[in-house]
């Protein structure tokens, strides 16, 4: 069975998860997108050249309302309102919401009235229910509307419930170390919002910015057990892609470095978390992780182990390859 994607939104997460389709899951078509910015010769420029992850080395075209990738027409609409683009006219499956702009449900809901049969909010959603993949997907029963959660959640997620399934976790704070994003300014610049939001409009080119993130807190949401355990930070800082966290817990269960190790390992060899969480003992830096497309690569030689029960473990992403991978697996997950 070939899923039917649309996309609302075509920008980092949008053009990446497109990229895929192409590149990594056949099983996936974009067959329309939705982008009020873009024209169509500006959508193959960007998806064309990425500073990030290379160029797309592929056959592409574009006409008025349309772009073509290796001989793949998709449509494009430049409709404001997700109730009024034709998802149904191309039979579509599952929209990707990916403008960070309809992440509530109802909001999210209005592409079903233009056809579509499911949604994907890529952000965290206040109200929607919340899956990442290997963690609590196989809890889907077949909402219509659902979100990804965060790449930072994608992260954290895989690695507080294996430990946790493991281990039990008392309590713990996470930092991501993150990588700079498009809402950040390049220059000191004014923001919205009051004080607390006055550093997220300082250079993102020669500053660490601490940030806050609801990623730690998300994490109860799609591991309820960890609800009120679990909270954090972010640290922006100057690079282009991949990011890291720092989880820092408590346990229930002593456990030795080696032992840890070993779990971890195994649970990345595993059939559940197979592309999703991965394991290395190199010694690796960010940059070796770009393009990469799983949500979670525990970092065995970074992490610090105090005592049994008192440890800091190191997980990478790709904070955007690995999200829009992980968008196109719960569309197929939820299509089925």
């Amino acid at each position: 069975m070939v899923v039917k994607v649309g996309i609302n939104g075509f920008g980092r997460i949008g053009r990446l998860a497109a990229r895929l389709t192409f590149l990594k899951r056949d099983d996936i078509q974009v067959v329309a997108v939705n982008d009020l910015a873009l024209s169509p010769e500006y959508m193959i420029y960007q998806f064309k050249y990425d500073s990030a992850h290379g160029g797309f080395d592929g056959k592409l075209d574009y006409g008025e309302d349309w772009i073509s990738i290796n001989g793949q027409k998709i449509q494009v609409y430049k409709n404001a309102n997700p109730d009024q683009v034709p998802w149904g006219k191309h039979e579509v499956d599952v929209v990707l919401e990916c403008t960070g702009v309809f992440i509530k449900q109802e909001a999210a809901a209005r592409h079903l009235e233009g056809g579509a049969k499911k949604v994907i909010i890529s952000a965290p959603s206040p109200d929607a229910p919340m899956f990442c993949m290997g963690v609590n997907s196989d809890g889907y029963k077949g909402e219509k509307v659902v979100s990804n959660a965060s790449c930072t959640t994608n992260c954290l997620a895989p690695l507080a419930a294996i430990i946790h399934e493991k281990y039990g976790i008392v309590e713990g704070l996470m930092t991501t170390v993150h990588a700079s994003t498009a809402t950040q300014k390049t220059v000191d610049a004014p923001v919205r919002g009051g004080p607390s939001k006055w550093r997220s409009g300082r250079a993102a080119l020669n500053n660490i910015i601490p940030a806050s993130t609801g990623a730690a807190k998300a994490v109860g949401v799609v591991i309820p057990e960890l609800k009120g355990k679990l909270t954090g930070m972010a640290f922006r800082v100057p690079t282009v892609d991949v990011s890291v966290v720092d989880l820092t817990v408590k346990l229930e269960k002593g456990a030795s470095e080696e032992d840890i190790k070993k779990t971890l390992k195994e649970a990345a060899e595993s059939d559940r978390f197979k592309g999703i969480f991965g394991y290395t003992e190199e010694q690796v830096v960010s940059t070796d992780f770009t393009s990469d497309t799983r949500s979670s690569i525990f970092d065995a030689e970074a992490s610090v182990y105090l005592t049994d029960t008192f440890v800091k473990l190191i997980s990478f992403y790709d904070n955007e390859m690995s999200y829009a991978f992980r968008l196109l697996q719960l569309a197929a997950h939820i299509s089925k």
